[in-house]
This record gives structure tokens, C-alpha cells and sequence, in this order.
């Protein structure tokens, strides 16, 4: 700004946007801020009636959340308006768009961060936002609180692995400085965190942990800890060290095997949102087709409340999960392991069924959505959706075919972060 310019007067945030920066009427940004607060002329903000203090003090360098300055109501004003603004063609109303779901902190049942060494330090944590730097975890008010207590023992686990490597490689050239000095050999490694039905599931990739001595430290860390599993991946492929009993997840009512790594909704109470919903509207259904099933998370809820469903799901080791589980408890549930994006379900296909499920990744499920629209036979559909963008594009060829959007429910499974979900309903009038 030159020295005759005017500097901008204060200025109210009316505002969140997508990316999570406060928004003016004059179109300036601001990051941390509620809508409220005052944006002044040299930059500084003056809190408002909807800022809070954030909870966590990793708040501001960790990237993993960018609105723990939002009180609960502007929280799920924000949730509200992400899925209300996806796509203006759809003009959500009040009579379509439903009250946000928000999961609690501390209820965020997966988890993934990442760990790294230098000189003998380990540290475990997010990324900073806009960086590759790690910030180091000392506490998390969005996970679930078992994980935040393994912190602290999985960081001695891995120097006492990256100790025990340098031990034992003190003689190769690869552990030595060019003056021939020992030194220590350096580690990074993917951490994943799941909550099951028999404690918490653990996964690293990328540590090399070679030799009985290393196999043994983490056999009584697991132990030691109540692991229900570890898994490591050295770069062969998950190969699970320690599992006393197999490791499973309830979906609807029905008890199932977790394979590594298998996609769980984030939290309990946004998986049972999603559900209800889902049930709720497909409620009656004799033949329901659930698309990209998964574990069966919605197919196994259906069939329970009397639907015959066929659950198809292009992961072979989610399939033959859900198919065994469907085996044990007997229920109205067929598994078919099939690619829904290189070969979706077609007109005579469709025509079987009196509604279908879908539950696309994030790139959403255009190639089904294209076929359901060209046979024209299915009477309702429930669309559910990590992604606004990809819903927004694959709703409006519903609309322009003919189906009606009759509810939206926004779900935030991802408290304090920009990344929301949801449930729609749509129905084709005879």
C-alpha cells in the first residue's frame, strides 16, 4: 500500500469460506476468525460473539483442523452451508436441507499421522498446514483419546527400534560418516490408527524392523499396551506381527472382520447418522442394491430391517469380509465382487431393484449415476457422499433426469475441519 492510499476501515467477517478463511463483504480474507469478528485495518481481528477459544494448543500450527475458533453454532452453520452451496442448480431449501450432524471431539475412531527421526529423536504427529514439517502431538481433541495415549510409548517403541537398527548395522558403511563416526540411522513411517470391537488396530509403514530382537520389542509393546493388532509394511505388504484374536468392526448389528486398512466411517456416531438416514429412507425396499459397499457399513443395516440387498464392492478384501459375515449371520445379503467404475450395473441389472445405495469415493460415481439415468427403472435412490463437488455434478443429472431431490442431511464427521459429508434422497415421480 503506498503512503496516499487509505488503509482499509475494520470490517465485519460475515462469513466462513470452503477453504476455512473468514470472508468480508469487500472480499478480504482472514484465517482463525468467526463469523463476527471484526477484521481492522492493520490486520489484526477483534473477536466476536461466535469466537472461541480453541481447545487444543497444536491449534495454528498443526493442519490437521481449521476451525476450532468456530462455537458450536457457527460450526454447523458451516456444515450446513458446505453441502447447501455444492451445487446452486439443486436450490436446497429449508424443506430439503436438514439440521447438521456434528460428531463430538475425541470421537474420531481412525486416524493417520506420521513419524520421523533425526539424531536419534522420533517425532509423531500432522503436518503443518501448507508445509511438510511435522508438529509434534502432544495432545488431540479430535481423535479418540486411546490413540493420543499411545503416543508417548510409540515414540520410545521407535527409538528403541531405530537404536537397535544402528546396533546391529554398526559395521556397514551405510551407518558410518564420511570421518567413519557412527551415526543414526534415520526413520519415517505412515502410522494408522483404528478402533475396533478388541482395542486399538495399529499399522506402520515404512519401518524396518529386521532380526528376533526387534520382532520381540514389539511383541511387549503390544502386549504391554492392549493392542488389539499391529501391522507392519517394511515394503512387502502389511504382515500382521501381533493379533491374539481376529480383529473385527459391528456394522449394523452384525460383527465383521477388519482387513488392514479397511475404510471405516470416521467416527460411530456419523456412521449411525448416515445409517438412519438410509434406512429410514429406503425403509420397505424389497430389493436394494448397495453400491461400493465396503464392509457393508449401510448393506448389513438394510438387510436387518428386512431388505434383500445386493452389496457390491470392488476391494476383494472388503468383499470377502462382508460376504463371510452375511454367511454367519444368515441374513438376506448377496456379495458381489465387482469394479463399478470400469464395469457399473446395468439397464437390465437395475431394473431388478426397487432402490439403490450408493457410497462413492470421493471422485463420486458418474458412470453409475450415467447408466441409472438411461434405464430410468429405479424409484429411489440415496446418494451418500464424502465430496460436495463430485455429489453436486452426479446430482444434477439425477434432477435433469427426472428424480427429485427430496432431502439433504449434512453430516461432520470431521469436527473443526473444512471436509464435511452427507445423505440424499432422491425419487422419481410416477
Amino acid at each position: 500500500m503506498s503512503l496516499t492510499e487509505t488503509p482499509p476501515a475494520a470490517e465485519e467477517i460475515l462469513r466462513i469460506a470452503a477453504k476455512g478463511d473468514g470472508i468480508t463483504a469487500s472480499g478480504r480474507f482472514a484465517w482463525g476468525v468467526a463469523p463476527g469478528d471484526m477484521l481492522l485495518a492493520d490486520g489484526s481481528i477483534e473477536p466476536g460473539p461466535h469466537h472461541v477459544t480453541p481447545p487444543c494448543r497444536h491449534f495454528g500450527q498443526c493442519g490437521g483442523c481449521q476451525l476450532q475458533q468456530l462455537d458450536e453454532e457457527s460450526l454447523a452453520h458451516f456444515v450446513e452451508t458446505r453441502v447447501a452451496n455444492a451445487s446452486t442448480s439443486q436450490e436446497l431449501g429449508a424443506e430439503v436441507l436438514a439440521p447438521p450432524h456434528l460428531s463430538p471431539p475425541g470421537s474420531r475412531r481412525r486416524a493417520s499421522l506420521r513419524a520421523e527421526s533425526s539424531a536419534g529423536r522420533v517425532v509423531i504427529g500432522f503436518r503443518e498446514a501448507k508445509s511438510h514439517r511435522l508438529v509434534e502431538v502432544i495432545e488431540c481433541h479430535v481423535i479418540q483419546p486411546e490413540f493420543v495415549a499411545l503416543l508417548v510409548p510409540l515414540r520410545k517403541l521407535l527409538i528403541r527400534l531405530g537404536q537397535h537398527q544402528s546396533e546391529s548395522g554398526k559395521g556397514r558403511k551405510g551407518n558410518r560418516d564420511k570421518q567413519g563416526k557412527h551415526v543414526h540411522a534415520r526413520m519415517a513411517a505412515d502410522i494408522e490408527f483404528a478402533m475396533t470391537e478388541q482395542g486399538v488396530d495399529l499399522g506402520i509403514k515404512g519401518l524396518k524392523a529386521e532380526g528376533l530382537a526387534a520382532t520381540e520389542l514389539i511383541l511387549d509393546f503390544a502386549k504391554e499396551n492392549g493392542l488389539a493388532r499391529i501391522v507392519l509394511d517394511q515394503g512387502y505388504g502389511p504382515e500382521a506381527i501381533w493379533e491374539p484374536e481376529p480383529v473385527t468392526v459391528m456394522l449394523g448389528g452384525v460383527q465383521v472382520n477388519l482387513p488392514t486398512g479397511a475404510f471405516l466411517q470416521a467416527t460411530i456416531d456419523g456412521e449411525e447418522a448416515l445409517v438412519g438416514a438410509a434406512c429410514e429412507w429406503l425403509a420397505g425396499a424389497a430389493n436394494v442394491a448397495d453400491l461400493f459397499s465396503g464392509l457393508g457399513t449401510f448393506a448389513f443395516a438394510l438387510a436387518k430391517q428386512g431388505s434383500r440387498v445386493l452389496a457390491v464392492e470392488g476391494a476383494r478384501d472388503l468383499h470377502q469380509a462382508c460376504k463371510s459375515a452375511a454367511e454367519r449371520a444368515q441374513l438376506p445379503l448377496f456379495a458381489m465382487h465387482r469394479d463399478l467404475f470400469r464395469n457399473p450395473l446395468l439397464a437390465d441389472e437395475l431394473a431388478k431393484f426397487d432402490a439403490i445405495l450408493l457410497d462413492p469415493p470421493r471422485a463420486g460415481a458418474r458412470e453409475q449415476v450415467e447408466r441409472l439415468v438411461a434405464a430410468g427403472t429405479v424409484g429411489r435412490i440415496v446418494y451418500i457422499s464424502c465430496n460436495p463437488s463430485s455429489w453436486s455434478r452426479d446430482a444434477a443429472l439425477l434432477v435433469e433426469a427426472g428424480y427429485r431431490l427430496a432431502e439433504v442431511r449434512p453430516v461432520g464427521q470431521f469436527r473443526w475441519s473444512t471436509h464435511v459429508e452427507l445423505a440424499s434422497y432422491f425419487i422419481r415421480d410416477q
